[in-house]
């Protein structure tokens, strides 16, 4: 990626930001009570989040995580989302990867960073 490129996480629940750049929602399902508006999301790239199996086996629970990232990195293996993600960090010198999971060291967008990187 690069010096002139950053990438960076963020709950959908917290406060836009103008150093945000480029917000992209990497859930697949639309966060619970948040108005498109509030959001205030450059795009919604729905097949980044992890499969519905996928989620609902973790259950955001720590003690999975570790094969959680490993099962959700092949599904992204070789995906059109991680190809849009990918050309997002080309196209804007910071992006942010907003997620609505509460725990915010286990989640997609975890993951989703680090793969970018």
């Amino acid at each position: 990626m690069g010096s002139r490129h950053h990438l960076r996480i963020k709950r959908v629940y917290d406060d836009p930001a103008g150093s945000d750049g480029y917000r992209i929602l990497v859930d697949r399902l639309w966060p619970r009570g948040v108005s498109k508006d509030d959001a205030t999301l450059d795009e919604w790239i729905r097949d980044a989040g992890p499969s519905t199996e996928l989620r609902r086996w973790f259950g955001h629970d720590p003690s999975r995580f570790d094969e959680f990232a490993d099962r959700y990195r092949a599904e992204l293996k070789g995906s059109e989302a991680l190809a849009q993600l990918a050309s997002r960090l080309r196209e804007h010198p910071v992006v942010t990867l907003v997620y609505s999971a509460r725990d915010t060291e286990h989640n997609q967008a975890v993951v989703l960073r680090d793969l970018l990187a």
